[in-house]
């Protein structure tokens, strides 16, 4: 296959996880700046009953909830900008965002999906479409990088 489709195939792979990141975290931000922490915390673990976070929240608790919030954006906003690049094959970019967005996902899967606390989708969907995004562009950087070395 060739590498450019591998790249552009990962470059909207990772449009597309930046696009829902960027939204996860506004729409996290929202609910502390609006005081509903609650929201925040249902939307983030989706697959627990509402009901159970629904309390009060101290401010510190807040404060937490909305730098994940923070968190969730500029690293959609960083894989985002890294998609354009990837295109293009640009190696920083190929790290980049598979390190921004890979570790990110990563902590996800083992504190979030390993512990039962969200739904297959969109979560578990978003750690698959990062996941297939690094191993497409790192196929394609490794095959072209091996070939340049060769010749």
């Amino acid at each position: 296959m060739k590498t450019s489709i591998l790249l552009k195939t990962s470059s909207i792979l990772w449009i597309i996880w930046g696009i829902v990141h960027i939204i996860a975290g506004v729409m996290t931000m929202k609910g502390i700046l609006t005081n509903d922490i609650s929201s925040s915390v249902a939307g983030i673990a989706d697959a627990v009953e509402p009901s159970i976070v629904q309390m009060d929240y101290s401010e510190a608790s807040g404060a937490i909830i909305g730098q994940h919030g923070f968190n969730l954006f500029w690293i959609g906003i960083v894989t985002f900008i890294s998609a354009f690049f990837v295109w293009k094959g640009n190696r920083n970019a190929i790290f980049l965002a598979a390190i921004t967005g890979g570790l990110a996902d990563l902590g996800y899967f083992l504190f979030m999906d390993l512990g039962g606390f969200v739904n297959f989708v969109p979560g578990t969907v978003m750690t698959i479409v990062s996941s297939l995004a690094i191993i497409l562009s790192f196929y394609a950087y490794f095959k072209t990088r091996n070939k340049k070395l060769t010749q």
